[in-house]
């Protein structure tokens, strides 16, 4: 599983114009599910996001996790992130999940984060064409692999 964690002011997402979901201060993560991926994946994935410190404290540290600040998760599926792009000029998504073994672990994450971090989760929809909008705050931008942290 690979994540786009973005530290944001706020974020939505619409779909055909309306908007699906939003939050103010918190975490929007883009979660792209790769064909090897598996349920430790999520669990192990779930964990980081929530307690990761990229929050600031009293003395603007990043000392604090988004379950810290009660901060929201807004979390889109983006198969996108697993493009491979060395060979030509048009991305290869052959490591992407196929949508019958991706839907699953993406309602698992879904639960997951929410169990992990005490309060539900805004999503997209898995598969919609989305519009996400965003304001990232600081910039704070974090990439993260399971298959290469594991």
């Amino acid at each position: 599983m690979r994540a786009v964690i973005q530290r944001v002011s706020e974020a939505s997402v619409s779909i055909d114009g309306t908007t699906k979901s939003s939050v103010a201060q918190g975490l929007l993560v883009l979660l792209g599910i790769e064909a090897a991926d598996t349920e430790a994946d999520v669990a192990w994935l779930s964990k980081k996001i929530v307690q990761m410190r990229i929050f600031g404290d009293e003395a603007g540290l990043m000392n604090r996790s988004v379950q810290d600040t009660g901060g929201g998760i807004l979390l889109i599926s983006q198969f996108t992130l697993h493009a491979a792009t060395q060979k030509g000029n048009r991305p290869s998504f052959i490591k992407a999940a196929r949508p019958g073994q991706a839907i699953p672990l993406y309602e698992k994450m879904i639960q997951q984060l929410e169990a992990d971090l005490g309060r539900p989760v805004a999503t997209g929809t898995f598969g919609a064409d989305m519009k996400v909008a965003l304001v990232n705050d600081g910039p704070v931008t974090i990439v993260i692999d399971s298959q290469t942290a594991l």
